[in-house]
């Protein structure tokens, strides 16, 4: 078997492993562009527009000189404490991770990932080998990686990047990331979209989904860094490698980035509250497949068998049912007898990924229609939304 790890790109350590379960308890870790609205609207991200008049032919030289002013190098500081077993009192460490980030808006709002600032009591952005300013943290939100940084400086000096639209990028687009690896200030590096849609893990071990992979080099400090279309537009956070079986620390042409559609939403209400919230149904699925269908006579031949439901939850509050029968078909556990879901708020489900996507276009509290089969009656459920708590 293949054994892939996923390392995150700052000068930190760790790393975490691809893929991971269809928890529906844990959901809202993507975003389609119509729900970022906020971002336009008089939160600080005015000057950010959601429709960026698309470019076309911009080199790679045009790029850089474009966009390198707004992304900018991240120092966070961190104190932890070690015990030496010689000595009666606990030793003080500092500790320095580096990463990158880019501004967004005039008001000195920065995007970069929260393993890059996770823990810090200090954080310092430079714009050049020279400045050190210091920045304050906004919001962090540890299932998404994203988080939003604010420095005090004059608009004029602030160069927000062009953000574009991660649903619409395609394998063989070319994309160019820019960041400060192993501490070199603002290095361009180019490459392909490798794929699309691929799931990885956040610090807080929930997926993030519509991950971008690309070739393009990206290593240690490229954390939080933007991932730019051909029009210069910021497609994408840089936040993983691949260290393939080896464990090797450096590039190998397997990189990822969460998706600006995602980070963009994520960083809207972090501008706003504080914190990003995340909906959830409050239950866990297995996919019905032809197999269980044919097995044990069920109603339909696709959809979502709930197997496990969140007490007090919405699925729990709106009354529905989890399987309680056991049964191993294919080498694979199921719980079968509860309700099948079917279609939400008049879309037909087929698999987890849409039953995802479309409750991560609300917020808790928001109240939405589910089509279930309950033995062989069809019928509509009313429920509202629940908060994720990884």
């Amino acid at each position: 078997m293949r054994i892939v790890e996923l390392l995150v790109v700052a000068l930190i350590s760790g790393a975490v492993a691809l893929g991971g379960a269809a928890v529906f308890g844990k959901l809202g870790n993507s975003t389609k562009i119509e729900k970022v609205s906020p971002l336009a609207q008089g939160t600080g991200l005015g000057s950010v527009s959601l429709q960026t008049p698309p470019t076309k032919g911009l080199t790679a030289e045009q790029i850089y000189k474009r966009d390198s002013p707004g992304v900018v190098q991240i120092t966070a500081t961190s104190v932890t404490q070690t015990v030496d077993p010689f000595s009666l009192s606990p030793s003080r460490q500092t500790q320095q991770a580096l990463g990158s980030g880019f501004v967004i808006d005039k008001a000195g709002h920065i995007v970069t990932n929260y393993h890059v600032i996770k823990g810090a009591t200090k954080i310092q952005v430079a714009f050049s080998n020279q400045d050190q300013i210091a920045a304050t943290v906004v919001g962090s939100d540890p299932s998404t990686d994203t988080a939003v940084l604010k420095v005090d400086q004059r608009a004029r000096a602030l160069n927000p990047l062009p953000l574009g639209n991660s649903d619409s990028v395609t394998v063989g687009d070319q994309v160019y990331a820019i960041g400060n690896p192993f501490g070199f200030i603002r290095t361009l590096t180019s490459g392909l979209v490798s794929a699309v849609q691929r799931q990885i893990e956040a610090p807080n071990t929930l997926e993030i989904d519509h991950a971008i992979q690309t070739d393009a080099a990206i290593n240690h400090g490229n954390s939080g860094g933007p991932l730019i279309d051909a029009a210069g537009r910021v497609i994408g956070v840089t936040s993983q490698i691949s260290t393939g079986t080896t464990g090797q620390q450096g590039n190998l042409g397997i990189g990822f980035a969460i998706p600006i559609n995602t980070v963009r939403n994520v960083a809207a209400q972090i501008i706003q509250s504080g914190k990003a919230r995340h909906a959830s149904i409050g239950i866990t699925i297995a996919p019905v497949t032809s197999q269980l269908s044919r097995l044990f006579k069920l109603p339909v031949s696709s959809g979502l068998l709930i197997q496990e439901i969140q007490k007090g939850g919405g699925a729990d509050k709106a009354g529905l049912k989890a399987g309680a029968a056991k049964v191993i078909v294919g080498g694979v556990s199921y719980r079968i007898g509860g309700d099948i879901i079917v279609g939400i708020d008049g879309r037909p489900i087929t698999g987890y990924e849409q039953l995802r996507d479309a409750v991560s276009q609300h917020v808790p509290g928001d109240k939405v229609k589910l089509e279930i089969y309950r033995g062989d009656s069809k019928k509509t459920v009313t429920v509202t939304l629940g908060e994720e708590h990884p």
